[in-house]
């Protein structure tokens, strides 16, 4: 069965592709493979037309390709809360949470993803069109199998963007490496505290898949759960995983999955639901009030 994901030099979705490198989808009966499609929405649209049988993605981006959540259901969660970073060019001398340094900047960040650093500037009272903010994807960013924070941290290096709205691994690059400074960090307490709930990382599947392979859909969630587990025990299996998907990055992850532990939840609650389609309906990508099983799959939270 094939897994898409739309970033794999990343922390963000590194428990689907811990799921598959370290054996948990083997171990429950399922030979899955990881596919790298770019970027989320491309990787929905795969899914809704049968080229793959899940997405490891953020949450939101499942109405890409299917509005009002018809036809697609959460399984599980990878992680909780939003994970993208903003990160802004060092040489701008930018504190932590102070967002007037986005104004008249470029920010580089996916269709889908950005949606969510929109959301957080508006709130805090920035107008894109009035404070000349632009918030576009990097050139060659959107093509089907592009790693978006690699991507977005040599536009920052080669000064085509002043700023990129990322995975953990670009920020961390892009820190370490003296060229960029992080001012938002959403999951560990910047911003309003309903952002949080906005997006997580999960896995989606088909309603057809529910419905005519359960097992398969089931196993799924042992996988990640597994996974999750075997990184909590013992985080150095991390760089097993990096060494085999992203070798020249593989020194890193260790410390970024070390990080990230404490969101190592499969919970799908209805508190991060009604924070979800609340972002989605003030963006204007969901136009009704959608109900809990609408979203998630029935039956799954036993196996979280």
């Amino acid at each position: 069965m094939k897994i898409a994901i739309p970033d794999l030099v990343s922390p963000s979705y590194f428990p689907a592709e811990a799921a598959v490198e370290l054996g948990c989808f083997a171990a429950h009966g399922v030979d899955a493979q990881i596919e790298l499609i770019s970027p989320v929405e491309r990787a929905y649209e795969a899914m809704r037309d049968g080229a793959v049988d899940f997405v490891a993605g953020s949450a939101h981006s499942a109405l890409s390709a299917f509005p009002r959540w018809r036809g697609a259901k959460l399984l599980c969660a990878q992680s909780q809360g939003m994970y993208w970073f903003l990160v802004m060019r060092a040489d701008l001398g930018a504190t932590r949470g102070d967002l007037d340094v986005v104004k008249g900047k470029r920010i580089g960040a996916a269709p889908w993803v950005g949606m969510g650093l929109k959301r957080l500037l508006t709130q805090a009272g920035l107008d894109l069109a009035r404070d000349n903010i632009t918030i576009a994807p990097t050139p060659g960013s959107l093509e089907p199998r592009v790693n978006f924070g690699l991507a977005a941290v040599r536009a920052l290096e080669a000064g085509v963007v002043d700023g990129f709205w990322a995975n953990g691994m670009g920020a961390e690059i892009a820190v370490t490496s003296g060229v960029g400074t992080v001012v938002l960090d959403v999951r560990r307490g910047d911003g309003p505290a309903e952002a949080f709930n906005y997006t997580m990382a999960t896995v989606a599947t088909t309603d057809q898949l529910i419905a005519e392979n359960p097992e398969a859909a089931e196993a799924a969630v042992r996988a990640i759960v597994d996974a999750q587990k075997i990184l909590t025990a013992d985080v150095s299996r991390a760089r097993e995983v990096g060494e085999t998907l992203f070798p020249e990055e593989a020194g890193r992850i260790e410390e970024l999955i070390r990080r990230d532990l404490p969101f190592y939840q499969a919970d799908l609650t209805p508190d991060f639901v009604t924070g979800m389609n609340r972002f989605a309906r003030d963006i204007g990508i969901l136009d009704v009030d959608v109900p809990y099983s609408a979203v998630v799959a029935k039956g799954m939270s036993d196996l979280w």
